[in-house]
């Protein structure tokens, strides 16, 4: 058994719930919560090529920081989830950061902000993830159990009509996302992005969020981890 100190140093319930209180009195409909934020930050750990916090931070902070001491707390801990990650994912210690929605049969659990943020990750290096995986089948069965959460989430779009998941459904694909994360990192490690994959994606054009249509998410609740 890995010997406690060995532990990567991930952000305890105090600072989970305090960086989760900035976030939502510091957020508009749509923006990511922590556990958009913790999907985000998943998606670019395993991803292709590295995102430095440039260019991820205008995805999660969307106000100016009320004075100096503010800024310097909210960036360490958003620092210190990103690189909890990682070493969260070396130890098979990572669990999903999840919302908690009010339905009429109780609090349930739900992935749909963790499955936004992870598609907003992939969007940020789209042209390497959308052609890698209309042309390798091993990396769409990899992400099985995430896309079927999003889907059923209504994140993704998918070209065939799908049945809802069963609760059973649903919280097998939840149990897989650890194992998930793990082995689309081993597989981008493994057949990391070519030069030309890499040359194609700095001549694509991203479009900004303004040009994204889709709805904002309706939700409420707090995140679960």
């Amino acid at each position: 058994m890995t010997d406690k100190t060995e532990w990567p140093s991930s952000l305890d319930d105090n600072e989970l719930d305090e960086l989760d209180r900035y976030l939502r009195a510091h957020t508009g409909e749509g923006d990511l919560l922590l556990d958009g934020v913790h999907g985000l930050l998943s998606a670019l750990t395993v991803g292709p090529l590295l995102v430095l916090p440039d260019e991820w931070l205008p995805e999660v902070l969307h106000e100016p920081f009320a004075d100096e001491d503010e800024g310097n707390r909210v960036l360490a801990l958003l620092a210190k989830l990103n690189d909890s990650i990682s070493a969260e994912l070396d130890v098979q210690a990572y669990e999903p950061i999840l919302g908690e929605v009010e339905m009429e049969t109780g609090p349930m659990l739900s992935a749909a902000g963790w499955c936004e943020g992870f598609s907003r990750g992939i969007d940020l290096r789209a042209g390497l993830w959308e052609n890698r995986l209309s042309e390798d089948p091993q990396l769409m069965e990899l992400l099985g159990p995430v896309m079927a959460l999003a889907v059923d989430e209504g994140i993704l779009s998918a070209e065939t009509e799908f049945e809802k998941l069963s609760d059973d459904e649903y919280d097998e694909c939840l149990s897989q996302v650890p194992a998930v994360l793990g082995a689309v990192n081993q597989y981008w490690q493994t057949k990391p992005a070519t030069e030309t994959e890499v040359e194609a994606m700095m001549l694509q054009h991203r479009p900004s969020n303004d040009d994204d249509e889709a709805p904002p998410r309706q939700r409420s609740g707090h995140w679960v981890h």
